[in-house]
């Protein structure tokens, strides 16, 4: 054959060749397009529920609670599908890891994760309390902002002791089945001989019941049980098996809920903006305010949380957060870090690749103590609250409002807004009224949004780090041992 003929032959062969590879890039479009889908979708739900809300507020004005209830109808009963699973995945998960691992591996993981959850927290409330004492948010308004009207749980008298001793009481419950849906806490009662007394420290301490599940408290007992598990082995076999089987069923039924959440988080965000009466207002009070704690947010959770993640694991960060988009979308939507538990979990194993073992282990104690953007929140908003009332603070209030933030981050409740509720201990150090959350109520549901995203993406980076840590513990595990 000629020289030419060759070249020719060659050609054809390559656009043969080429011809071929063209149907396999759609397929490439596709199989990505299917991958992401329900990420892109969940965004895609926040963002139309952000512009329906706005389209709805300008064209209609305000709106009954009624109908504000049936537009939030929807997302509510996805809430609710997601809380249902709570309580079996925090409790299934827990106990299957650590009965997974032998009692000195799971000590280690649990040294890392503890150290690696109070790094972070601790972190969070500098980076907070540096924004707030420079930018100074609160100076110069005085009582210009809209007071509202105070939940009673917002105003329930307490003391920081107080809320510190129960939190630890919390963590031994007296009743596993109680813990599963109710609480106790302090309830101080003005003495009967001097109904004037001021002093809470003077008042009569008693003790209530609550509604709401006591999840340190659960997490604590799951700790045990596991570890019993783990020491005696075979023996509770039988044991370890149900709890394994329990966790593979709790997340058969996530992955089908997870599907609705695009719909559900739409409603959600869609009501909240129809709930504000007027939004240019509230963002024209609090918009110094609003834009300290969404700097801070943005630092913890971009700057801050990558870059520990990079030098620890000498991993890029950038691929580990888009992989777990979809559960800071759900994060945002829910406002709720314990509903977004099943969310996470299925993120971090499916897509960033973490260890069962690991995540599993790490992410429900996260849920349940790790709170970055909760403890930032806490302490911008309570030095906040005190410059608009033009009360001094001196060097060690500023370190006394460093350990009460972190210790009600801490016993912050993965639920919505349940960090206004630990705001009364920071207030107190602080030395304000709790009726003084009301300055900052107006912005606080959008807020909680973000800093629970924030929270999300500390718990997945703490996985992250401890997993790639205790890859050589992990890799001298026997392969019968991991749980799928």
């Amino acid at each position: 054959m000629s020289e030419n003929g060759e070249v020719k032959e060659m050609t054809n062969f390559e656009i043969l060749e080429s011809q071929e590879e063209k149907p396999d890039k759609p397929s490439k479009w596709k199989a990505c397009l299917k991958t992401n889908f329900l990420t892109l979708a969940t965004i895609g739900g926040v963002v139309c529920g952000i512009i329906l809300g706005v389209i709805l507020k300008e064209t209609v004005g305000s709106f009954t609670k009624r109908e504000v209830m049936y537009v939030s109808f929807v997302g509510d009963i996805f809430l609710r599908m997601l809380k249902s699973l709570i309580l079996p995945l925090i409790i299934s998960s827990l106990v299957s890891a650590i009965a997974s691992l032998d009692l000195s591996l799971s000590g280690r993981i649990a040294a890392r994760a503890i150290a690696y959850y109070l790094t972070t927290t601790v972190a969070a409330v500098l980076l907070g309390i540096a924004l707030v004492a420079s930018i100074r948010p609160g100076s110069g308004h005085g009582d210009g902002f809209v007071n509202e009207s105070t939940d009673t749980e917002i105003q329930r008298n307490v003391t920081t002791v107080d809320t510190l001793l129960d939190l630890v009481r919390n963590m031994f419950p007296p009743n596993i089945i109680q813990a599963c849906v109710e609480q106790t806490r302090t309830n101080l009662v003005a003495p009967a001989n001097n109904k004037n007394e001021t002093d809470l420290y003077n008042w009569d301490v008693d003790e209530e019941i609550v509604q709401g599940t006591n999840i340190l408290g659960l997490v604590v007992v799951a700790v045990v049980v596991g570890i019993a598990l783990a020491q005696l082995g075979e023996e509770t076999r039988t044991i370890a098996n149900f709890f394994h089987n329990l966790m593979a069923l709790s997340m058969k039924i996530t992955t089908w809920i997870i599907k609705l959440s695009p719909v559900g988080i739409l409603f959600l965000v869609t009501a909240k903006i129809m709930e504000m009466e007027d939004m240019g207002m509230v963002l024209g009070q609090l918009g110094l305010y609003f834009a300290t704690v969404m700097v801070g947010l943005l630092v913890q959770g971009f700057i801050v949380l990558p870059l520990i993640y990079l030098l620890l694991t000498r991993k890029s960060p950038i691929p580990y957060i888009i992989n777990m988009s979809q559960a800071i979308a759900t994060a945002f939507g829910t406002a709720s870090s314990s509903a977004t538990l099943p969310v996470t979990i299925q993120c971090l194993e499916e897509k960033n690749g973490i260890d069962p073992r690991v995540a599993r282990f790490a992410l429900p104690i996260g849920a349940a103590i790790n709170m970055d953007g909760t403890a930032l929140y806490e302490a911008v908003a309570a030095i906040f609250i005190a410059q608009v009332r033009e009360v001094e603070l001196t060097v060690g209030t500023y370190i006394a409002i460093s350990i009460t933030a972190t210790a009600a981050s801490i016993g912050a409740a993965g639920i919505p807004q349940a960090g206004l509720v630990t705001m009364v201990m920071v207030l107190d150090t602080v030395g304000l009224p709790a009726e003084d959350v009301s300055l900052i109520l107006a912005v606080d549901w959008l807020l909680d949004r973000f800093r629970t995203a924030i929270n999300v993406m500390g718990d997945a980076f703490g996985a992250g780090i401890v997993a790639h840590r205790s890859q050589k513990e992990l890799n001298t595990l026997p392969k019968q041992n991991e749980t799928s």
